[in-house]
């Protein structure tokens, strides 16, 4: 007689197997059994018997604790991987009927961004969007870095665009553009007749940073500090708008990245690549690791290339003669 195959043994919660898939994936999205258990509307214990039941089910611990949050382990990786793509499918089945019902370019996509990508990125890759998919309602969520990342976790947005300095592991970053540094100054400054700029130049001259809580702050101090050249800053504020208009006031000079240098700019301020000194930022499409892309975020992803960047320069020149 023929030997049996083994079946692997099965400890389903309640009867249940979606449940406990889905604190699982809640509790590696989110880092705590608590925070999951308030998305999921459950109690915490009640997330902690559904992790209990598939670490029993699998033979494996599927999370460790780092500090106050959860990670997860080599093992619960591997189960997150196969898992969150059947997790989001399902919670997107009501949505993707519907859209399949009403055509492809039906319903709703959400996208987290800061206000230079939001203005200086993003408008030809929206125009371009809105051309190919006319129903599709689109929210522009502008939010910090952080803030984006909360949003992608809590699924509250379906994707970010932006740049990223540090990939968490539960993110997946796919960058699309670089942009150099650039020292920006107003018209008639000392430092605008050097043909070349070091950054002991830069030392006798007030900076107009962002807040220190912020990377670019924290990036430039790093560099002023390893080359041991001393600095002062002028002024922090938050925004590139912001700080571009108090540069051209003469409050001060500061360092950008020229995403945010529109042709406008270059007429009222005087520019200086600066990458010698400092690495170029990329900028690109920030997608949580599992998360299912509906048709109309992928359409959107789709769009996210090199050759759109022609086209920002288009829409800058278009906007500069009127």
């Amino acid at each position: 007689m023929a030997k049996r195959p083994e079946i692997a043994p099965r400890f389903s919660y309640k009867g249940s197997r979606l449940k406990p898939l889905k604190a699982f994936c809640q509790v590696a999205r989110l880092g705590s059994m608590s925070r999951a258990g308030e998305a999921l509307f459950l109690s915490q214990p009640a997330v902690s018997l559904q992790i209990q039941a598939l670490e029993r089910e699998f033979g494996a611990v599927l999370f460790h604790r780092r500090g106050r949050r959860l990670e997860l382990t080599h093992e619960g990786q591997l189960l997150f991987d196969q898992v969150a793509p059947l997790v989001e499918g399902f919670d997107a089945l009501h949505t993707n009927f519907q859209n399949a019902l009403q055509g492809s370019d039906a319903g709703e996509l959400h996208i987290a961004a800061g206000t230079s990508t939001i203005l200086h990125l993003l408008p030809p890759i929206v125009s371009a969007f809105k051309q190919a998919n006319p129903t599709v309602r689109l929210s522009l969520h502008n939010v910090t870095g952080a803030g984006g990342l909360e949003l992608l976790r809590a699924d509250k947005v379906d994707l970010a665009v932006g740049s990223m300095l540090d990939v968490p592991n539960d993110i997946r970053y796919e960058p699309a553009y670089t942009f150099e540094p650039t020292l920006i100054m107003p018209v008639g400054h000392p430092l605008a007749e050097l043909p070349e700029i070091t950054l002991s130049d830069l030392s006798p001259h007030g900076l107009i940073l962002p807040p220190q809580r912020l990377t670019t702050y924290r990036f430039v101090d790093l560099v002023f500090q390893r080359a041991r050249v001393p600095y002062s800053v002028a002024l922090e504020v938050g925004g590139w708008e912001i700080i571009k208009q108090y540069v051209a006031m003469g409050q001060g000079i500061s360092i950008v990245t020229s995403i945010c240098l529109t042709p406008q700019d270059r007429e009222r301020l005087v520019t200086r690549s600066l990458a010698t000194y400092f690495p170029s930022r990329t900028y690109g499409v920030v997608l949580r690791k599992g998360k299912y892309l509906s048709p109309q975020a992928r359409a959107f992803v789709d769009l996210i290339k090199p050759d759109a960047l022609r086209a920002r320069d288009y829409y800058h020149a278009g906007h500069s003669e009127r």
